[in-house]
């Protein structure tokens, strides 16, 4: 909401050495926040003044634009009184206009400089400006008219511009309606200054016209979505009178573009004491109006164009001929006001803001009108817009009021709120004596019951018609509160409790984040949907659990309507974007939750009123999704960087498993793999973790249609495992290792097995069978061909022993070797090359 200081100020008896930044820190205070301050003049230097046009001579160029050569009278401000040259590509003003002149030495914004200058063969000194030039306005139409009585060639022109008016610009939150509206602004700045307030919506002290039988028929069939509706009507009226300047001038500072006359006005009211109008052409009018409810299926075409199918929820406007407009949001096409609309209809209706909001959700109109109605507007103020309305039109624009005065409905009431005397002093933490909360809650508007108020501890407060958000004890503590000001609510600093700390999942997590760091990954947070598309992406089975996902009620985005099921899209998206960005290589992880449908049936809603029973708790708990907490991790591209070192390589499904057996090793897990299946992995190359026997999740090589569908190197790698599970079973101390100052004995076996036997399950008997004095294993070679035959292969194993307190003699070590290979004989039927 854009609030010209000097329109604030005509409403608000502010001390003439308030500044902009005070006013604006004030109200902020008072909880407007401030967006921005506009100062237009700021921007502009030098002399810009009022001229003249004498002259204008139109010359058509070779390029095919036709300039005009015009002399302009600038008084003195040239310093010689002689008229100025001046080329001009604008065609909208004519010979004895008053223009805006900026003259050589001025700078415009954007740091555009004057200067005369040789163009289009002449001597152009100065420049005639238009709106958007000034900055303020986006209109390139053409350059500024001013009116007739402007002020004299020479005269200063800021001034007829407004360009010393600074405007305030505030976010408007939800629960301030009232605020968009210069009327609720500048009570809120009397209010922040302790100055009188003049109410615009009281026109003046004017009384408004009674109503009568006389009146534009109205029926109105839902008093619930729209308790009041005052219609007036304008005869006469002039469709060419052009909007007055000062009014034009307000519009634009306030962020509105000038229409015409009749659209203005409305507007200019709408801002002015926050009540939306519209207008309609009466002539195209047929009948009585109607405020019903629409029936499913009818349709409208709207002002922007669009043609509506509207729902049943939807309050509408009818004539004889059918619907002409969605009440309180946007008007229909076929009773716009044009430029041949003699006759105008003014309607200012209240309307229920729970309609209106609906209504602009589901048809995605976004009005400023639906904008103040969905939020809520003052109702007290409806008679008074629509006769502000009926005046501006008759004065300016030629017509007369029609005598007939239609109102149907009231104002609704204000609810009353009961609120003890000191809660405001117990909520806040500050010292708010009775008499202050009596004296602030008025000074907001609210009405506070007199019989009471002096005795009870039990205050019956009204609240003002323009604040519909005042509806609980704690809203009028927060009124209070601001009155006072929140900079006085005492800063004191909570007490932690003593031993309070991280929680063992939150050490282990973080000991999970550290430990995939140090192995060079880089941890990443993706969006957490997904549609068909890429889990087909995935190569996911039809009938695979990760398809059935979560459905959100209102997604982000329609084609991904699920709540992820798997971790793996989001980093493989995230790896193909940094990939295809010029990094050599990847290596992310994310830890994040996904969800499994629980299948039980939607989510029972209960109402806020009270506790739920423990029935329907567990009702509740019962429909909530499994949410695991997953770790996904994913390879592409260079693990190790080539150089004069040497030669670098690609990631590949041995670093997948070991991140995830370094990851065990740093909680104190045992961690073992086995061949299995599962896509979206390479059949041949993925392994299944185990951890304390139990199935964690998979590791390994991606397929190769996997890679291809999310543009990846073929042979990246990934790993998905269920993080609950690990952390579960993790030791929340790792013991270090132990160190022998004694000798390594080294020997290294090759044993022949089935290519069906993993390396996992041989390395695991040759383990179990060293015992304790075996400190380490390693494969580091693997041979197919035909001296092991076909079918099989051999793996040779280094194997590293140390004894803790002595040095092993030959004997143990054979002996502890002998023992390895006998394992790995008898459980995987190897054979000892």
């Amino acid at each position: 909401m854009k609030a010209p200081v000097s329109w604030i100020r005509e409403y608000v008896d502010l001390p003439a050495d308030v500044t902009t930044e005070q006013l604006a820190a004030r109200l902020t205070a008072l909880g407007l926040k401030l967006e921005a301050i506009e100062a237009p003049g700021d921007q502009i230097t030098g002399p810009l003044v009022v001229g003249r046009v004498l002259t204008r001579e139109p010359e058509p160029q070779k390029n095919g634009k036709t300039i005009n050569w015009c002399t302009v009278d600038v008084g003195a401000a040239n310093g010689t009184g002689e008229p100025q040259g001046i080329v001009c590509g604008a065609h909208n003003f004519d010979v004895g206009d008053l223009v805006v002149v900026v003259l050589p030495g001025g700078v415009l914004p954007g740091g555009f400089a004057i200067s005369a200058r040789k163009t289009y063969g002449h001597v152009s000194a100065g420049m005639i400006c238009s709106a958007a030039e000034l900055g303020i306005s986006t209109e390139h139409d053409g350059i500024i008219v001013l009116p007739a009585d402007a002020g004299e060639p020479g005269a200063d022109a800021f001034d007829v511009l407004g360009l010393h008016d600074d405007v305030i610009e505030f976010e408007i939150n939800p629960d301030r309606a009232y605020a968009l509206s210069l009327r609720g602004i500048a009570r809120d700045a009397a209010l922040g200054f302790g100055a009188a307030f003049t109410d615009p919506a009281d026109l003046g002290g004017r009384a408004l016209p009674a109503a009568n039988a006389d009146g534009y028929p109205v029926d109105v069939q839902d008093a619930e979505g729209c308790p009041l509706f005052v219609a007036r009507l304008v005869e006469g009226f002039d469709p060419t009178a052009a909007t007055p300047d000062w009014m034009a001038q307000r519009l634009v500072q306030a962020g509105m573009r000038p229409i015409s006359l009749a659209v203005d006005v409305t507007n200019y009211v709408m801002l002015e004491i926050g009540r939306p109008i519209h207008g309609y052409d009466a002539d195209r009018l047929t009948g009585t109006l109607g405020v019903r409810r629409a029936t499913a299926g009818e349709r409208l075409t709207t002002l922007d164009g669009a043609v509506r199918t509207l729902a049943h929820g939807d309050l509408v406007v009818t004539d004889d001929s059918g619907i002409i407009g969605l009440g309180g949001v946007m008007g229909g096409a076929d009773t716009e006001i044009t430029d041949a609309t003699t006759r105008v209809l003014i309607e200012a209706a209240h309307w229920d803001a729970v309609s209106m909001f609906r209504t602009g959700k589901r048809h995605k109109i976004s009005s400023e009108a639906g904008k103040r109605n969905e939020r809520g507007v003052d109702p007290t103020v409806t008679e008074a817009a629509a006769d502000r309305v009926v005046e501006l039109l008759t004065t300016h624009g030629g017509g007369t009021a029609a005598p007939g005065v239609t109102v149907v409905g009231s104002a609704p009431a204000q609810p009353t709120i009961d609120m003890a005397s000191d809660l405001p002093e117990r909520i806040t933490g500050m010292s708010v004596p009775r008499e202050t909360t009596l004296a602030h809650l008025r000074a907001v508007g609210c009405i506070v019951d007199e019989a009471r108020a002096e005795v009870a501890t039990l205050l019956t407060v009204t609240p003002p018609p323009w604040r519909p958000d005042l509806t609980d004890p704690h809203d009028l503590v927060e009124e209070v509160a601001r009155v006072v000001g929140y900079d006085q609510v005492p800063s004191v600093l909570p007490r932690p409790g003593a031993g309070r700390g991280l929680t063992r999942e939150q050490r282990l997590r973080r000991r999970a984040g550290r430990t995939l760091a140090g192995a060079g990954l880089v941890e990443v947070i993706s969006f957490p949907f997904v549609g068909d598309a890429v889990l087909d992406q995935l190569g996911l089975p039809a009938d695979d659990p990760r398809r059935h996902t979560v459905r959100l009620a209102n997604p982000i985005s329609s084609e991904e309507p699920g709540y992820t099921t798997t971790l793996l899209p989001g980093l493989l998206r995230a790896a193909a974007r940094n990939l295809g960005r010029g990094a050599p290589g990847v290596a992310l992880f994310e830890t994040g939750t996904v969800a499994f449908p629980a299948d039980r049936g939607p989510a029972p809603i209960h109402g806020v009123d009270r506790r739920p029973t423990d029935e329907e708790l567990a009702q509740l708990y019962a429909a909530i999704p499994v949410q695991p907490l997953h770790l996904g991790v994913v390879l592409a591209g260079e693990r190790e960087r080539a150089g004069w070192w040497g030669s670098g390589r690609d990631s590949a499904w041995s670093d997948a498993l070991a991140v995830v057996r370094r990851l065990g090793a740093e909680l104190g897990l045992a961690v073992e793999t086995r061949a299995a299946v599962r896509a979206p992995w390479h059949p041949g190359r993925c392994a299944e973790v185990l951890v304390g026997g139990r199935p964690v999740g998979h590791a390994g090589e991606l397929h190769p249609k996997v890679c291809a569908a999310f543009d990846l190197p073929r042979r990246s790698a990934a790993v998905e495992i269920d993080l609950d599970v690990v952390l579960a079973e993790a030791r929340d101390v790792v013991p270090g290792p132990s160190f022998s100052s004694y000798p390594l004995a080294k020997e290294d076996v090759a044993l022949v097995v089935d290519d069906a036997v993993t390396v996992a399950a041989v390395e695991d008997a040759l383990r179990s069978g060293a015992g304790e004095l075996l400190e380490s294993i390693r494969l580091f070679d693997v041979y197919t061909g035909e001296q092991v035959g076909s079918g099989r292969r051999s793996l040779a194993f280094a194997l590293r022993f140390r004894a803790p307190d002595r040095t092993l003699t030959e004997p143990e070590t054979s002996a502890a070797r002998d023992a390895a290979v006998a394992a790995a004989v008898e459980r995987c039927g190897a054979v000892q090359r």
